[in-house]
């Protein structure tokens, strides 16, 4: 029974990996590109850690897939935040067919401040009331 978890879990894993590497591939900008890598890259490797610990079935490596998985799940959205935000701010473009920018014109490039929804309203009552 543990083996078709293994075979299942594992041919899972596979798969989700091997998407997001053709979404790698296939995804016309590089903001696209962090998504898809982030949720299935994330998930493909989370699967096949997991069918690992139903192979060995020993204490010692479930708890350590476990702490893995939980490192990767924490670590890698937080990465691929962290990498798009730098992209936006050093300016690489969007894909050509994006509807929305929701950082525009709430990143100053001079100050490198990033503004809120509340802070940009702000910021336009006083340039209205001072005109």
């Amino acid at each position: 029974m543990t083996d078709i978890l293994v075979y299942i879990t594992s041919g899972l894993g596979a798969v989700f990996v091997l998407l997001a590497a053709i979404g790698t591939l296939r995804m016309p900008d590089q903001y696209l590109r962090i998504s898809v890598n982030t949720k299935a890259a994330t998930l493909g490797v989370g699967l096949l850690l997991t069918a690992a610990a139903l192979f060995f079935l020993e204490t010692s490596v479930t708890t350590r897939v476990i702490a893995v998985i939980i490192f990767i799940f924490i670590t890698a959205p937080v990465g691929a935040h962290l990498i798009g935000r730098t992209s936006y701010f050093i300016g690489n473009a969007l894909w050509g067919k994006s509807v929305t920018d929701d950082l525009k014109d709430k990143y100053n490039k001079i100050t490198h401040e990033l503004k809120g929804h509340e802070e940009k309203k702000e910021n336009e009552d006083e340039t209205k009331s001072k005109s």
